[in-house]
C-alpha cells in the first residue's frame, strides 16, 4: 500500500505540472512509424509487467508509462485531481474470514475438522452457519435430456448435500454431461432443489486432492446463495462406511450411470462458513486534445485500447495448465498492439493539432479482460458529457495482420460508417471483413449500449491468444502502421464534417456457437454487484427488446427460478425451451416488474 500511494505521490507532481499548447514539439516523430510501435509494445509486453493483470503493480507500471507518453504528447489530463488517472476499484477475490469450522457428529462421536487441511469454503460459498441431516446424491446433476437425475429420489429440502465432483463420465469435454460438470451448476442445483449447504468431495477412484482445489475466485461479484465446502474424501470416505457404504463402489455404478442417492442417517454437520471479498483499484488513462475550432471542439471523438491483460494466467489461459501454470502472459497482440497504436495517434494528431477541428479523447482501459470494468466505469463518469461524444474508435488486438485482411465490427452502428470506411481504405485496399454489430467482446460495447457510433478494430484470433506465447516477436508492426493511417484518415473525416454522423442500432443475427439452443439477447453489465443481473442493454429485434426489457434493468428471475448472478441466469436460461413463453422478473429503479419473454432458438451452426 505504501509504495503504490509513494508512486501515484510523485507521478501526480510531475503530471500535474503545467502543460504547453506547444508540447507537440515533443512528440517522437510527426510520421506513424513501425519503429516506435514496436518500441512501446516491447516495453508493454515485457517481463518486468508481469502480464499487467488489473489491480496488479505490472498494470500500475502500464498506466504510468502511458501517462508518462500522454504527459510528452502534450495531451490534456482529464482524470482525477489534474492528473492522467481516472481510478475505481472492483472486486478481486476472496479471502478466509475467522469463521470457518466443521464438526461431524456420528451417534456419539463428535470430531471437529479443521480448515485448510480437512475443509476448504468454495469460493462462491455463501456466508453463515448451518445444521443439518447429510444426504449423498451422487454427482448432483439434473440431465431430463439424458435421462438421469442424482436428485429424483431424495428431498434434500433443508438437507446438506455431498456430491462427487465431475461427472459420470469423468472430465471429458466431448461427453454430454460435462456441461453439468462444474462446480457452480451443482449448487445452482442443489440451492433450486432447497437445500441449504453443499460438501464437495473428489471422486474416490483419483489420486488425492491438491490442496482441496483451493480458493479459487470466479469473478461472479455475488455468492451462490448456499453454503459450499470442499471436504478431503478420507473424510467423506469414513462417514459413507458408517452406514455400510464404499465410495469406489458407488463411483463404479454412478459411472454406469445409475444413480446412487441415499440419506446418511444419524450423521449431522455443523457449517460456518465466512469469505471476505478482496478489493483493488486500478485506473483507466485518459487525456484530451483538444480541436481548434471555436464550436466543435466541444464534440469529441474518443479514441480507445485497453492496457490490462491476464497475468500469470490463472484461469484465464488457454494454455495446458501444466505448461503455463504461473507463466506470464505477456499480451503482446491482447492488448499492447492497441495501446500502441493509441499512443502513435496521440502523436500523429498532437503534431497536426492546429489543424484539427474537433477534440480527440485518448483513453487507455483497465480490467476489460475483468468484464469491460474500465470502460463501463467511464461512461458512468465521463470526463466529458456522452452526449457531446461523435463517435467511439476501439483497437483491440491489431497486432497480428495477415494478408492484408482486417476484421472491422461496429459498421453499423452509424450509416455513415461503410461509406467513410471505403474512402479512407482508398489508398490501402486492405481486405476488410466488415461485421455490423456494435456488441462484441470488447469496450466499444458500453458506448454502443449508450447509442454511440463505435468501431472496432481487429486483426483476429491466433493460436497465441490468452497464451504465455503471445509476445513481441510476433507483431507485425509494418501491418499496425496501415492499420493506424487508416484510422488517422478515418478520424480526419470525422472532424472534417460539418454535422455528426448518426447513430444506429443494428438487428442483431444471431451467429455465435453455444451450447444453448435459446436466444434472449440480453447483454449483461459486469461492472456492478447486484443480486441479480444487471443490463448493459439489449439487442435490437430482440427477444428481450420485444418483452420490454431495458438497458440498466436487474433480472432477478427466469423461469420460476431466483437470480443471483451470471451463474443463475445462464443455468436458468439452459432450462428454458424456444418458442415457449417464460416469466422473467426484474427491478427498474425500485419497481418490481413480471414479464413475459419468448426465448428465440438459436440456428444449428453444426
Amino acid at each position: 500500500m505504501i509504495g503504490r500511494y509513494l508512486t501515484h505521490l510523485l507521478l501526480l507532481f510531475f503530471l500535474i505540472l503545467p502543460f504547453s499548447a506547444e508540447s507537440h514539439k515533443n512528440v517522437e516523430n510527426p510520421s506513424i512509424t513501425a519503429q516506435e510501435i514496436l518500441s512501446h509494445v516491447r516495453y508493454l509486453a515485457s517481463d518486468e509487467l508481469k502480464g499487467r493483470k488489473a489491480g496488479t503493480e505490472g498494470c500500475e507500471k502500464a498506466a504510468n508509462y502511458i501517462a508518462t507518453n500522454f504527459k510528452r504528447i502534450g495531451l490534456k489530463p482529464l482524470g482525477e485531481n489534474g492528473a492522467y488517472f481516472q481510478e475505481f476499484s472492483f472486486t478481486s477475490g476472496v479471502k478466509l474470514g475467522e469463521a470457518n469450522y466443521f464438526k461431524i457428529e456420528s451417534g456419539k462421536k463428535r470430531f471437529e475438522l479443521e480448515v485448510g487441511a480437512d475443509f476448504l469454503p468454495v469460493g462462491f460459498s455463501s456466508s453463515g452457519d448451518l445444521y443439518g441431516e447429510l444426504v449423498f446424491a451422487g454427482y448432483g446433476i439434473s440431465a431430463p435430456k439424458l435421462d438421469y437425475d442424482d436428485y429424483a429420489e431424495l428431498d434434500v429440502r433443508d438437507k446438506i448435500v455431498m456430491v462427487l465432483r465431475y461427472t459420470p463420465t469423468g472430465q471429458d469435454p466431448k461427453s454430454p454431461f460435462f456441461e453439468f460438470a462444474s462446480l457452480r451448476y451443482k449448487a445452482i442445483n442443489a440451492r433450486e432443489k432447497g437445500a441449504k449447504g453443499l460438501i464437495f468431495v473428489t471422486p474416490f477412484s483419483q489420486e488425492e486432492e491438491e490442496d482441496l482445489g483451493g480458493l479459487r475466485y470466479d469473478l461472479s461479484f455475488t455468492d451462490s446463495g448456499i453454503q459450499a465446502v470442499m471436504l478431503k474424501k478420507d473424510i467423506a470416505e469414513e462417514i459413507l462406511r458408517t452406514i455400510g457404504k464404499n465410495g469406489k463402489d458407488l463411483e463404479l455404478r454412478l459411472s454406469k450411470k445409475n444413480t446412487a442417492s441415499f440419506y446418511i442417517p444419524g450423521v449431522k454437520a455443523h457449517i460456518e462458513t465466512e469469505l471476505i471479498k478482496e478489493n483493488s483499484t486500478s485506473s483507466n488513462v485518459v487525456g484530451l486534445l483538444e480541436g481548434s475550432d471555436p464550436y466543435l471542439k466541444d464534440e469529441v471523438i474518443i479514441v480507445g485500447a485497453h492496457y490490462d491483460h491476464i497475468g500469470l494466467g490463472d484461469r484465464a489461459s488457454r494454455g495446458i495448465e501444466d505448461r503455463t501454470k504461473g507463466k506470464i502472459h505477456n499480451g503482446a497482440d491482447d492488448n499492447a498492439s492497441g495501446v500502441a497504436g493509441l499512443l502513435e495517434l496521440a502523436d500523429y494528431f498532437s503534431y497536426n493539432r492546429s489543424l484539427l477541428k474537433r477534440s480527440i479523447l485518448f483513453i487507455a482501459f483497465s480490467a476489460e479482460e475483468l468484464g469491460l470494468l474500465g470502460s463501463s466505469h467511464y461512461v458512468k463518469n465521463p470526463a466529458i458529457p456522452l452526449e457531446r461524444t461523435v463517435a467511439m474508435i476501439n483497437m483491440d488486438m491489431i497486432g497480428r495482420m495477415e494478408k492484408d485482411t482486417l476484421t472491422v465490427l461496429g459498421a453499423g452502428s452509424s450509416p455513415r460508417w461503410k461509406p467513410l470506411l471505403d474512402k479512407a481504405n482508398s489508398n490501402f485496399n486492405l481486405a476488410l471483413k466488415i461485421s455490423d454489430s456494435g456488441f462484441a467482446p470488447s469496450d466499444q460495447t458500453v458506448f454502443y449500449a449508450r447509442d454511440i457510433p463505435v468501431l472496432q478494430f481487429f486483426t483476429g484470433v491466433h493460436q497465441d491468444y490468452h497464451t504465455p506465447d503471445d509476445d513481441w516477436q510476433k507483431i507485425n508492426t509494418e501491418g499496425i502502421k496501415k492499420i493506424l493511417e487508416l484510422i488517422s484518415g478515418l478520424i480526419w473525416e470525422l472532424d472534417r464534417m460539418p454535422a455528426r454522423i448518426a447513430f444506429s442500432a443494428v438487428k442483431e443475427e444471431q451467429k455465435t456457437p453455444t451450447r444453448f439452443s435459446v436466444y434472449l439477447g440480453t447483454i449483461p453489465d459486469y461492472s456492478e454487484e447486484p443480486d441479480g443481473v444487471k443490463l448493459m442493454g439489449v439487442k435490437k429485434g430482440s427477444p428481450a427488446e420485444k418483452a420490454g426489457l431495458r438497458r440498466s434493468d436487474i433480472i432477478i428471475g427466469l423461469d420460476q427460478k431466483t437470480i443471483k448472478n451470471i451463474y443463475d441466469y445462464v443455468y436458468a436460461l439452459g432450462q428454458t425451451k424456444p418458442g415457449i413463453p417464460t416469466e422473467v422478473v426484474v427491478l427498474r429503479g425500485n419497481r418490481r416488474m413480471t414479464l413475459s419473454i419468448v426465448p428465440e432458438p438459436r440456428p444449428n451452426l453444426n
